[in-house]
Formats: structure tokens, C-alpha cells, sequence
């Protein structure tokens, strides 16, 4: 049984949180208290009164709002003996937890079966793992099993802030298989010159038994709905083994690839299928451009550091006439440096160049009140690295957004999100970070030099989401910690300090720690973004510019799923008159390329047409642009969606408008945005699960006849002199154009 239990560990999160087996037991609910005491684990103990609670999401949403601690579940389930009989292998029951904020200790029957994480009663302290899953085995003959009566799951929780609970998957029961061993496993696709592209999937055992059967694939056109190619293969994995097979298939919109292993013992077939990624950005120019946002905004009298964002062949030569007095520019990186003149507008003549040509724009230098005039564009460390951020991992994603061509773009914060604090603060009360930070001042300077802004995080409370140090009682010191520290932008999340408003429901208890930290922010002589994290209690957007904020989250946490993009993206229906330069509503952080929250990093699983869907929304949301994935693997067709430039044009558009909903009509959304230039960007949005043919009636969306429409990814125009546009649009994709 060891054997199994170590194995299971190999299995990916895909197979994990999709795979139970035919004859499964669904977990849904539980008898639930908060509290810890060791007597809760036995099977035996009376849980009569104790609440029932939905297994699979938080405890917040379920009563229990602002509690934060100890908490334990008691699933009472009847296992039938018919699932031993019936299965193949017959070797172990799995129970499948998914995920679990923050530490869980789960016991079948009272007899321990897994721990994920640690207390912090524990050696060492706690430690979060809330983005693992929670996949534990007991050996179908352990006498602990009941067969054929009721069996008690006890699972001890402990959440160190945010969010708590057994959350973000379905938990089950059933009897794990022989092709529960089974791993497909990506390569990065390739793109061919002759339009043609290639995938190499690896199929691998993840088990030490040998495993036996058939490999199948099939190429599906979608559009058509025909097959372009198939083939079956006999199969026989040894331990640990792997087999790689190497598909061609067209490049283009709509391909789809479907794989299935059948394991011969059972005949039971584990299938995986993908939308094949596809090019639409096309190849950049190789003369200058310049990109990003034409304005900057910054305070008389504070540092600047400013990255002409400016594509080409290299090298580029940067050239600025009317730069104000006490700027200075560096002609061979583009960075602009010096102190923020006195208030007022200047406009400055910016030129690149190379051997094949010249690129000029006006930017607009605003000295005054406001800061983050267009949305903030960069890199976050949570949704890849989550608490198990480093120096190291901070100084290799900064190299790639370098490396990649992405500040060439306007990508340019690169944001260190929870997990850098030390367990204590220095006598004098300081904070100080841990020793995965050897010196934040350093690292600050580090990617100053190389034009990138330094984020970081904190929140009001005592605590932070993952148990750190917040700035409760320090906010003035932590602030002036941050300004010696080189900081750009502050990320404070709300967390704990919902343990201080505990009962108190009124708009004031929730804006107080933003005002607190916004008053210590503006006695800083620095320009320091402020993001507010607070998840839109109360209408946050319609306060957060009060409390200098800069942008201001208006929900919960994103995840890579097309549910939870769906719902976030598109329930930003009714803040729109809120957004306006220098304040942003923030639907949080990108999800594309590979994410992970620190645990199982994995491509996302949105398909391509869905991070098409949520780049365009993103942009037409004036949201702000966070990369949220590890830098250092990013992938051909991801960058190839971070570096449109005119799509980023779109979300830096200096009006400052965000998009609103003017078409909601079966599974179809049509969301118009208002540019500076008197143009409009629309995107069309198709909501259904297979292809469908749409025309848009521009006299629907309030436009009439325009001269031109202009495919923004394709980055070509489509049509000319009309008044409605037609389109085929893929399963959760988009068609997004520029009317002008």
C-alpha cells in the first residue's frame, strides 16, 4: 500500500480533479464546526449538532463570513461493497478532497490517511498549501474500510486568512484504476513556415505495475465538424514508463485534438482533449514602433523611471526633444530618469530608430495628482509561484519579461505577491523580509536598472492571506520601509483584517485600513501605486478613487477555468462610470501560459479561444494587465497574445473609458468601449459551446455605417463602407474589432 500512496503523489491535477471512475460517490455535504478538538477525528464521536455545510466551497459564502482558524468536516458516507466488486484493480479506495485553504489532516474512521501542509502548532510553523489537492488512498482490504455501512471522513482545517475550507472541485470517493495511471503530458506546440503545426504529447504511467492497451488519436476540424486524420497504436508502458507521439495537423482557428488510452485489463479508456493553440498576432515588424501607453502620470517632485516601450530590430536608438528639466534620458535602453517636474502638462517628442527606419509619438509627461493613468501592465508572482516565491524566481521572471521582448510592449511592474515577509519584525518594529529575500532594497535597485517598477504586498491586517506579517499597527513604518526600499506599487489585500470588522457591516469598517495606509502612502516622497484588494465588499468602485486608490479589485480570486473567467469577465456590468484614469477596476490577474499557485504548475486550462475571449474583455475592461505565469516558460502562443500592440492599445487607451454591455441576446454578449480618437472597439462574444455564425447590426450598438472595420488580433482590415458585420465565432471565443 505504501507503493500506491507514493505513486499517487505523481498523478497530475488534471487526473486528480476530472478522473473519477464510473462508480464513484459524490461528497457533498458535511457536518461542519469551527473550533479544533482531537476528539472530532473519531468515527464514534456525536456530531449530531454540529451545522451541515456544502463540501466545495469556502466556508465565507456558507455562514460563516469573517471567521478565520481551526475548523473541521465529518462526511458520513455509505460505501457499498458493489465499488470493490466492481472495480478492475480492486487494489485502494480514493478519496478526493480538491483543494483545501489553507492545512488539512484528514482521517478515515479515526485512522490518520493524509496531511497537506502544516499547523501552527506544527515544527517549522505553518505552512500553506491551499493550491495542492488533496487526493488520499486506503488500501481496499484496511479494516478500517465499512464496507456496506457508514464510514466517517474527518478532516481537521486550519485557514491562515482569505478564503477557508474544502473548495474548487467536487470531492468523491471511488476505486482508483490502472489507468488512473496514465499522464498526458504536453510539449509546447510548434509552428510551421508551410502553415502546418506540430504536437508531441507524451503519454506516461505513473504507476511501478506495467500498463498495457491502446493509444488513439483523432484530428477534428471544428468548423466543419469532419475528421482530418486518425490512427491507433498498440501501447505497452513499463514502470514509470512513457511512449511520445508527434501529430501534424493544419495551423489554423479550429483545430481539435482528441487523445484516448485504453488499458486493456479493464478496457476502460481515459481521454483528454484540446482546442489546438493558433497564431494570430501576426510576426512584429522589424522596423521601430513604438507601443504602450502615449501619457505617464507622476507627482512634482518624485523619482521617475520610465521604459520607452518600442519594438524593432536591434539595436534602437531613443531620441526625446522637450524632455522637462530634470529628466534625463538613456538613448541606448530607452529609460527616462530624474525627478517629476512642477505641476503642469508636457508633451515630449519621442523618436526610436534603427537601420530600417524611424518611429515618433507624442508622450504626454502629467505632473499632478494622479498616478496610473492608463491600467498598470506587468507580472505577478501569486497565480504561478504563490507562497513559494523567491529572489531568485522574482530576478528570472524580470530577465524573461526582458529577454521575451514583453517591455518592448509596455509590460513593466513586476509585482511580489504574498510570502515575503519574515516571521518577525525587527526590534524597532520594522519589517524585514525572509530568507528567500536576501535584501529587498537590492533587488529593488536590480530591476530599476533595468526600467521594470517594483511591486510588492502587504495587507491591514495582522496577517496576510498565507500567514505572514500584515501592517496592522505598523502602516506608517511600512510604508516609509517601502519607500527606502525602492517600492512602485502596493498590493493590500484585505485578509485578516476582516478580524478587526467582525459584526461591523458599515461602508466605513471597511474603508478605514485603506485610508490608514492611503494617508502613510502620500506622506512618501515617491510615486507608489496603491491596489486595493478587498474583493468589492461594498461597492468598492464606487469608493476606492477616495481612498487614492489606483485600482481596486471588484471580485473574488480568479482561477483558470472558463467558469470562473465567465464569471468574473463578464458580471462587470455595472461599474463601468467608475473607471476613468488614475482609477482602474481590477477583475484581477491574467490566467494564461502556466499557473499554479505554487503547487502543480500546468498550462492553463483555458482552451485558446477562451484566452482570447479574456485578453479582448481585459482590454475592453480598461482593466489592469497582470501576466500571472512563470515567465522563464512562456510559450510561442502566449507571447503572441501578449504582444498585440493593438489589442494593449486598446486597454491603454488614454480616454480611459471602460467597455459596457450593449448586446445580451442568447449566449451572445456584444461589449463597446469608446476611444480617444472617436473610434470604438467591439468585441462579440459567443457564450455557447460550439461555433456559431452571428452579424452585427451596427446600428444595434448605436454606431451606424463606418468606413473601416479592422480585425485588431489579425491586426488587418475586414471591410469597408458598411453597416453590420458577420462573423463565425468559435466555442467561448471572440471576434474583436475596431470601428472607425
Amino acid at each position: 500500500m505504501k507503493k500506491i500512496l507514493s505513486l499517487l503523489w505523481l498523478l497530475t491535477i488534471a487526473i486528480a480533479a476530472f478522473a473519477q471512475n464510473g462508480n464513484f460517490i459524490k461528497l457533498g455535504t458535511a457536518k461542519f464546526s469551527t473550533g479544533n478538538d482531537a476528539a472530532w477525528k473519531d468515527a464514534a464521536f456525536n456530531d449530531t449538532q454540529w451545522k451541515s455545510i456544502k463540501v466545495g466551497d469556502v466556508w465565507q459564502e456558507q455562514g460563516y463570513p469573517d471567521y478565520h482558524g481551526f475548523a473541521w468536516y465529518r462526511i458520513h458516507v455509505v460505501i457499498p461493497s458493489s465499488l470493490k466488486k466492481q472495480a478492475v484493480w480492486g487494489d485502494s479506495l480514493r478519496v478526493f478532497l480538491a483543494h483545501v485553504n489553507d492545512v488539512d489532516e484528514t482521517y478515515f474512521n479515526g485512522k490518520l490517511i493524509g496531511k497537506t501542509g502544516a499547523f501552527p502548532e506544527d515544527k517549522g510553523g505553518y505552512i500553506s498549501k491551499w493550491p495542492a489537492v488533496r487526493n488520499y488512498c486506503v488500501a481496499a482490504n484496511d479494516p478500517a474500510i465499512k464496507w456496506d455501512g457508514e464510514n466517517i471522513i474527518a478532516i481537521k482545517v486550519y485557514d491562515g486568512g482569505g478564503s477557508g475550507g474544502i473548495f474548487m472541485g467536487a470531492p468523491y470517493i471511488d476505486m482508483l484504476e490502472k489507468f488512473d495511471g496514465i499522464v498526458f503530458t504536453q510539449a509546447d506546440i510548434s509552428f510551421l513556415p508551410n502553415a502546418q503545426s506540430v504536437r508531441k504529447l507524451t503519454v506516461g504511467n505513473s504507476f511501478k505495475s506495467n500498463i498495457s492497451g491502446k493509444f488513439h488519436y483523432r484530428i477534428v476540424d471544428e468548423v466543419t465538424e469532419k475528421t482530418i486524420a486518425e490512427k491507433t497504436i498498440a501501447a505497452n508502458l513499463p514502470s514509470l514508463g512513457k511512449e511520445t507521439y508527434t501529430l501534424t495537423f493544419p495551423h489554423r482557428e479550429g483545430i481539435k485534438l482528441f487523445y484516448e488510452f485504453t488499458e486493456a485489463a479493464s478496457g476502460k479508456t481515459k481521454t483528454f482533449a484540446e482546442i489546438a493553440p493558433y497564431l494570430l498576432t501576426p510576426k512584429a515588424s522589424l522596423k521601430p514602433m513604438i507601443n504602450g501607453a502615449s501619457v505617464l502620470g507622476v507627482h512634482p517632485g518624485s523619482p521617475v523611471l520610465y521604459k520607452i516601450a518600442a519594438s524593432g530590430q536591434q539595436p534602437l536608438k531613443y531620441m526625446v526633444k522637450n524632455l522637462p528639466q530634470g529628466l534625463v534620458l538613456d538613448n541606448k535602453t530607452g529609460i527616462i530618469t530624474g525627478t517629476a517636474p512642477e505641476a503642469g502638462d508636457y508633451n515630449v517628442s519621442v523618436s526610436v530608430s534603427n537601420t530600417l527606419g524611424k518611429s515618433e509619438r507624442t508622450l504626454t509627461i502629467k505632473s499632478g495628482k494622479l498616478l496610473a493613468l492608463t491600467p498598470p501592465m506587468g507580472w505577478n508572482s501569486w497565480n504561478c509561484w504563490g507562497l513559494n516565491v523567491s529572489d531568485e524566481k522574482v530576478r528570472l521572471s524580470a530577465k524573461a519579461m526582458v529577454d521575451k521582448g514583453l517591455t518592448d510592449y509596455g509590460w513593466n511592474f513586476i509585482n511580489v505577491d504574498d510570502g515575503w515577509q519574515a516571521p518577525a519584525r525587527l526590534q524597532n518594529g520594522e519589517i524585514a523580509a525572509n530568507e528567500k529575500f536576501p535584501d529587498m532594497k537590492v533587488l529593488g535597485a536590480h530591476l530599476h536598472q533595468q526600467g521594470l517598477k517594483f511591486g510588492i504586498y502587504s495587507s491591514p491586517g495582522a496577517k496576510t492571506c498565507g500567514g505572514y506579517l500584515g501592517s496592522l499597527g505598523y502602516e506608517g513604518q511600512d510604508a516609509t520601509t517601502y519607500f527606502n526600499w525602492g517600492v512602485d506599487y502596493l498590493k493590500y489585500d484585505l485578509c485578516s483584517y476582516s478580524d478587526q470588522t467582525a459584526g461591523d457591516t458599515t461602508l466605513f469598517a471597511q474603508q478605514k485600513p485603506y485610508m490608514v495606509m492611503r494617508d502613510e502612502l502620500a506622506k512618501q516622497p515617491r510615486d507608489i501605486i496603491y491596489s486595493i484588494c478587498q474583493y468589492g465588499i461594498k461597492d468598492v468602485w464606487k469608493w476606492g478613487a477616495k481612498m487614492n486608490g489606483n485600482l481596486w479589485r471588484t471580485t473574488e480570486d480568479i482561477t483558470d477555468t472558463w467558469e470562473s473567467l465567465y464569471g468574473i469577465g463578464f458580471s462587470q456590468t455595472n461599474n463601468a462610470a467608475y473607471a476613468r484614469p488614475g482609477g482602474w477596476n481590477d477583475p484581477d490577474m491574467l490566467i494564461l501560459g502556466r499557473v499554479g499557485w505554487g503547487e502543480n504548475l500546468h498550462q492553463t486550462n483555458l482552451t485558446p479561444y477562451e484566452q482570447y475571449t479574456h485578453m479582448s474583455l481585459w482590454s475592453l475592461l480598461s482593466a489592469p494587465l497582470l501576466i500571472g505565469c512563470d515567465m522563464d516558460k512562456l510559450d510561442e502562443f502566449t507571447l503572441n497574445l501578449l504582444k498585440n500592440r493593438e489589442v494593449i492599445a486598446i486597454d491603454q487607451d488614454v480616454a480611459g473609458k471602460q467597455a459596457v454591455r450593449m448586446i445580451n441576446d442568447k449566449q451572445i454578449q456584444v461589449w463597446v468601449k469608446k476611444l480617444a480618437d472617436g473610434s470604438k472597439a467591439v468585441g462579440i462574444f459567443n457564450l455557447r459551446k460550439k461555433y456559431t455564425k452571428y452579424t452585427l447590426d451596427l446600428n444595434s450598438i448605436h454606431v451606424g455605417r463606418v468606413k473601416v472595420v479592422r480585425d485588431i488580433w489579425q491586426q488587418k482590415d475586414i471591410a469597408k463602407n458598411v453597416a453590420a458585420v458577420s462573423c463565425n465565432i468559435p466555442p467561448h471565443g471572440v471576434r474583436f474589432y475596431k470601428l472607425m
